[in-house]
């Protein structure tokens, strides 16, 4: 029972350091209950509780999922519940793994295992069946600029390397001496003490490259955006008579926003144009009263046609269109299971998508920038701002500004709409790029390439904000070489757990 409470306490302490709690600091000791509960017991107990800590902690974490099936994907409140455990309980695989790796490496000190082993679960995690990266550990000190400069190394899966590192040197610190300790070691060794210096120098890392980049923004050419956020209800969005209301909301709140400032352009959440601008009418009416009556120009998203093999493919798209009339668009690449598409459709008896559309979405392939004059803009959809490798290619290809669409009415007034946000920041920091985004029910916010989160909108109201970001055209380590980090994780993991298993043979 004693050895369960550990698990839970580990659970607990994880939920609190999650975005929404406000408790960031608990994630820098709250694997230090379950590192102890391992070390107690035999790997396949620890993998059992291990994973009844991840079911908890998940269950908590995404039970968003019920409000976007249930009340807008409108399929039964049971069937909500089902799904929400059994993606839970994927996740939680993760963490059983882990607990029972932890449990394995008795004869090793946990501080040159364990982070590696983390990361590079939390990897396979952001890869496996599409991936589904929600809310790494890393993401958790999205508040802390000062944190989270190291991103620029190793993208976020550094920050959680170091996160994990912090809770074994702690550990470790806690049973040294111990006599009774099963881990094999009574001593602070050479491996913890680099451990620690690896800590310090991160730290001093940080607080130059913060000072540096803010010394960096005010060089930097400006390019001056305003985000339209629409809060347009979900249940209504693609209603055929509440298209026009909601297209001359956007307009209106575009226009409103000329009295505070002049905007090189004007950005719309994901779908704020819920029709096809080839053909729909309302197209040419909205470019009249807005891109060429105030000479802005305008990015919005907007369901997109294109001929195909087997007829008209449908897309998710982002469609801009600059002041003189210039039209270009980018097409979402990493699409949402189940809600914009449906896995193995082919041999899955399964109904269509939750997003109400004409069908099941296509997968757009390209990463370049839309480009408006000076600022060439990485446009990211809605959760593909949750993975590092397309923001990461947004800007290879000469990005200087990245902009996040999205539409999170789905997620309600849960915590969702914050972690979501969160991961944003960490591409901003990973790749020295301003970022823009615009969400339809919030949250609407600027990040600079610093970390820092300006002009943050409240949930569900209609409103403008108006900001000047910085067009950084530096290229940070990250983009070049560290989004290798989580890769090399991985391989060492392999081998360390080969080594284990082969040593006990």
């Amino acid at each position: 029972m004693k050895t369960l409470l550990l698990f839970l306490s580990s659970a607990l302490l994880l939920s609190l350091s999650s975005p929404g709690m406000g408790l960031s600091f608990c994630s820098w000791f709250c694997l230090v209950p379950l590192l102890f509960g391992c070390s107690r017991i035999k790997a396949k107990k620890a993998a059992l509780l291990g994973f009844v800590c991840g079911l908890c902690y998940y269950t908590y974490l995404i039970y968003w999922v019920v409000i976007s099936l249930g009340t807008y994907g409108h399929l039964p409140w049971w069937l909500c519940g089902i799904a929400l455990l059994l993606l839970s309980a994927y996740m939680a695989l993760y963490t059983a793994v882990f607990c029972a790796a932890a449990s394995t490496m008795k004869t090793m000190t946990p501080v040159w295992t364990l982070p590696f082993l983390w990361v590079a679960l939390d990897f396979i995690r952001g890869r496996l069946f599409s991936g589904f990266p929600w809310q790494d550990l890393g993401y958790s000190q999205f508040k802390t600029p000062l944190v989270i400069q190291a991103a620029d190394l190793g993208g976020h899966h550094f920050i959680t390397f170091l996160i994990i590192l912090a809770n074994c040197l702690l550990f470790t610190v806690l049973v040294a001496g111990d006599k009774k300790a099963p881990w094999g070691y009574r001593k602070i060794t050479f491996p913890v003490v680099t451990g620690f210096i690896l800590i310090a120098a991160t730290s001093i890392y940080s607080l130059n490259r913060y000072e540096n980049i803010l010394e960096s923004l005010p060089l930097a050419p400006k390019y001056q955006i305003t985000i339209i956020q629409g809060n347009i209800d979900q249940n209504q969005k693609w209603n055929p008579e509440k298209k026009r209301e909601a297209i001359y909301k956007h307009i209106n709140l575009s226009n409103d926003s000329l009295k505070e400032d002049k905007p090189d352009i004007v950005i719309w959440p994901e779908t704020a144009m819920p029709f096809n601008p080839q053909t729909h009418p309302l197209f040419a009416e909205l470019l009249s009263r807005t891109v060429f009556q105030h000479n802005y120009s305008l990015l919005a998203g907007a369901p997109y046609f294109e001929p195909g093999m087997n007829g008209p493919e449908l897309y998710n798209s982002a469609v801009l269109v600059t002041r003189d009339g210039r039209e270009s668009r980018y097409l979402k690449q990493h699409l949402v299971p189940f809600g914009e598409y449906i896995p193995f459709a082919d041999i899955l008896p399964l109904p269509g998508p939750l997003v109400e559309s004409v069908g099941n979405f296509s997968t757009g392939t390209k990463a370049f920038p839309l480009t408006d004059g000076a600022a060439r803009l990485g446009v990211l959809i809605c959760f593909e701002s949750i993975f590092p490798e397309l923001a990461r290619k947004e800007t290879v290809n000469k990005a200087n500004i990245l902009v996040n669409i999205t539409n999170d009415a789905w997620f309600g007034r849960s915590p969702a709409s914050i972690q979501h946000m969160s991961m944003a920041v960490l591409r901003a920091v990973e790749n020295r790029r301003s970022l823009a985004r615009a969400a339809n029910t919030g949250i609407s916010c600027f990040i600079d390439p610093a970390g820092r989160i300006s002009r943050p909108t409240p949930l569900f109201i209609d409103c403008f904000i108006n900001g000047s970001v910085s067009m950084l055209d530096t290229t940070s380590f990250f983009t070049q070489k560290g989004h290798f980090f989580p890769v090399l994780c991985l391989i060492y993991s392999f081998f360390l757990l080969l080594w284990i298993k082969r040593s006990r043979q």
